[in-house]
């Protein structure tokens, strides 16, 4: 049965389209990117390998960096979570964080890790008239943001060191982490009290506390994070944001498991 399936199956396909499919995938495995020569794996012509990638270019699902390097855009990323359904961590996670929103006034947001980077799934708009906006997608460094430092820090320690010989500790303001050994103090202390900030690390006006999501063996899922302007929060008030956000993540794992 399973035989004759297949062959009711197979001469449907469409070629160009399973190639670019395949470029995909194998772009989803390589965060920073690949040259035309790096896919040579793929086994396709040099002409509709260009052909294909040029294609999902023009269509906004790959970007040609300036090295000549292709990676995956944030579009198909953002397809991806219009998709899923309410058994997802997304689903799970929104109503924790409408009532984090609610309660602090400000934008919460959910994220992962994507190879050296973080990247946000989820955004809860605040309704203030000054407040953080950020798109589904984006991609933030994982040494200045509050979701970024949560995660590692929960992250199994060959995991972590791994990761964090990866980073590129880029100096963007004066309060900007620049070191591996600075931040793995830093992570130390955000596993000991299981809250993370930025203090205006990456934009000097901009503060986020976050907290890790952890499954039922201890790995961080994803990050919960709260963010303003620096005007609304001051240290004293990202302290007790902290036990906010650290509640709704501890609200999202018990959801979860």
């Amino acid at each position: 049965m399973a035989s004759e399936q297949n062959h009711t199956v197979t001469p449907y396909l469409v070629p160009a389209l399973e190639r670019g499919l395949r470029i995909l995938e194998l772009l989803s495995r390589s965060p920073g990117g690949l040259t035309m020569a790096e896919m040579a794996s793929l086994g396709l012509p040099a002409a509709s390998l260009y052909r294909l990638l040029v294609t999902l270019t023009e269509l906004g699902y790959v970007v040609r960096e300036e090295t000549d390097r292709y990676r995956l855009s944030r579009k198909l990323l953002s397809l991806g979570y219009r998709g899923i359904d309410d058994s997802t961590l997304v689903e799970t996670a929104l109503e924790p964080m409408r009532r984090l929103r609610d309660r602090s006034g400000e934008t919460v947001m959910l994220g992962v890790l994507h190879g050296a980077e973080g990247i946000v799934i989820e955004s809860v708009h605040s309704n203030q008239a000054v407040c953080v906006s950020v798109r589904i997608g984006h991609h933030y460094p994982l040494h200045t943001a509050a979701p970024g430092k949560a995660m590692l820090a929960f992250l199994p320690d060959r995991e972590k060191k791994e990761l964090l010989r990866k980073l590129h500790y880029t100096k963007f303001t004066q309060t900007t982490i620049g070191s591996e050994e600075e931040f793995e103090h830093e992570l130390a202390e955000v596993r000991r009290i299981g809250i993370a900030y930025d203090r205006g690390e990456e934009l000097p006006e901009l503060r986020c506390v976050g907290a890790p999501v952890l499954d039922v063996s201890g790995y961080p899922v994803a990050a919960v994070w709260l963010g303003g302007p620096e005007s609304r929060l001051d240290d004293r008030t990202l302290e007790l944001f902290g036990a906010m956000v650290r509640e709704t993540a501890a609200q999202i794992q018990e959801r979860l498991c």
